[in-house]
């Protein structure tokens, strides 16, 4: 079993990549294989993210997912192929124990991360629990989300910023708020696609602000997260969910060599 600790790299940040949801075997050993090998490089911890099932989608009509346990079994296939770490989010209280026996990470989403049958489920689990800052809550408060997996007996915690509510259709991304949650005494993640959302469109699909991925994630480093979240597709376009606001995996590795040399500079 992973801990908190195997993935968060003293020397260098690590890094939770994958698309926004499993939509097959093909493409997510394909894109696990290829992020491993440019991690493996740049001496870069990885995880492998991919949402086995998307559950707050807008609209009915919304793509959710291949099959639960079809998209699992992929997220365990990819783990043991390359012997990387998994991760994946859930969503109901009877998901958390059902998602660990494929993945070393479960992922609250930042909708839900105030849900404390959720939280304590996740805990129970003795997994990791990365836990998502809700766009409408602020930095502080998020140590009540912590206490509630380490009060369960887990003190495998990481939390990520992904943005505040900025008027309907906006994030923004206060910096302040990464060391302020470090100071709980658990890594700190800047989900960088995510906080480039444009949510609540008339149209009932998120927009996004991709050409600004750099710009946040060169940010985040230079302030110190422990690691990055970038979801991220061969061909965004034709994602099946939050094709607007990810990486182009082409872009990956070029994003990632700049990040490295921002983190060197900072801890000489």
């Amino acid at each position: 079993m992973i801990t908190n600790n195997d993935v968060s790299g003293k020397k260098n940040f690590f890094l939770m990549a994958g698309p926004c949801v499993i939509e097959g075997e093909e493409m997510a050993m394909q894109i696990a294989g290829k992020i491993k090998r440019i991690t493996d490089r740049l001496d870069i911890p990885y995880v492998f993210k991919g949402s086995y099932r998307k559950a707050n989608r807008s609209r009915l009509d919304s793509f959710t997912g291949i099959g639960d346990k079809k998209a699992l079994t992929i997220l365990k296939k990819v783990g043991d192929t390359f012997g990387i770490p998994t991760v994946t989010d859930i969503h109901e209280n009877h998901e958390a124990a059902i998602a660990a026996e494929y993945v070393d990470v479960l992922q609250i989403p930042a909708f839900l991360c105030r849900q404390t049958d959720l939280l304590v489920a996740a805990a129970e689990t003795g997994k990791i629990v990365n836990i998502k800052k809700g766009q409408f809550l602020s930095p502080g408060s998020m140590q009540f989300a912590v206490q509630k997996v380490v009060d369960a007996g887990n003190k495998n915690v990481m939390i990520t910023e992904r943005g505040t509510t900025f008027g309907y259709t906006d994030l923004v991304v206060d910096y302040r708020g990464i060391p302020q949650m470090q100071a709980f005494g658990f890594p700190v993640i800047m989900d960088v696609t995510h906080s480039l959302q444009q949510p609540n469109q008339t149209s009932g699909v998120t927009g996004g602000l991709p050409a600004l991925i750099e710009t946040v994630a060169k940010a985040a480093i230079a302030v110190g997260a422990d690691g990055l979240f970038i979801e991220t597709h061969p061909d965004p376009t034709c994602a099946k969910s939050d094709g607007a606001n990810m990486l182009q995996l082409d872009l990956l590795e070029g994003l990632l060599e700049k990040l490295v040399r921002i983190r060197e500079a900072i801890n000489f």
